[in-house]
């Protein structure tokens, strides 16, 4: 399958709330995308389809007379969102899920892993795991957290073929209907047989989707 995984954009903020909305509807108040991407500790990747695009929005014409064509000649020449972030850059790749972290000190708690609803059960959330875990030992994070819902029992069982663990329940965790939450760990992620078994892992997971995880930089 045609997909591949790299860090959020700004361009990518409408889809992946639209995700969030659909994933978790009840649950307020809705994370807000624009303010993670300009947080520090925040890290988020999407999962992009590559076989699907979306619409292509309205293209204006810009005047190319006086101080307004003298703008829009100098962002063409200096690569528009380079130098001017708040009329960020358009993109039509088609966003199918996406996952981030927080990284505090040596630990990355992950607050998301979410895949539109059309495309679930098609290895997508696994090829996000994977990312993150990826992407928390490049940082030399030394454990990931997450909390899961009790009833989740699917995702916890992923979470416990990668290396997770449980070591807790948060009573009364997700707000919409007062669920309990397991506290799920990896700890020493950075030791080498930790990477191994995701490396094995990997190659596995490809073999059975088709998939290559090619994480691309921002």
């Amino acid at each position: 399958m045609p997909y591949h995984v790299r860090l959020m954009r700004r361009e990518d903020i409408a889809q992946v709330t639209d995700i969030d909305r659909e994933a978790f509807p009840s649950l307020w108040p809705p994370t807000n995308y624009r303010h993670e991407l300009e947080n520090r500790m925040a890290h988020y990747m999407v999962a992009v389809d590559e076989s699907k695009t979306t619409e292509a929005p309205p293209v204006y014409n810009v005047p190319e007379k006086g101080l307004t064509g003298l703008l829009a000649r100098i962002r063409r020449l200096f690569n528009h969102h380079r130098f001017f972030p708040e009329e960020s850059a358009v993109s039509n790749e088609y966003v199918a899920g996406f996952a981030g972290f927080w990284i505090m000190a040596e630990e990355a708690h992950v607050v998301s892993i979410s895949v539109r609803e059309a495309y679930r059960h098609q290895g997508i959330g696994e090829l996000l795991l994977i990312s993150l875990i990826d992407l928390a030992i490049e940082l030399e994070a030394r454990l990931i957290t997450l909390e899961v819902r009790v009833s989740n029992t699917i995702a916890q069982n992923l979470y416990r073929k990668y290396g997770f663990v449980q070591v807790g329940v948060r009573r009364g965790y997700y707000t919409d209907n007062k669920e309990d939450g397991v506290l799920m760990t990896a700890d020493n992620i950075g030791a080498a047989s930790f990477r191994a078994q995701v490396e094995q892992l990997k190659k596995a997971h490809a073999k059975k989707w088709g998939m290559v995880l090619s994480r691309v930089s921002r």
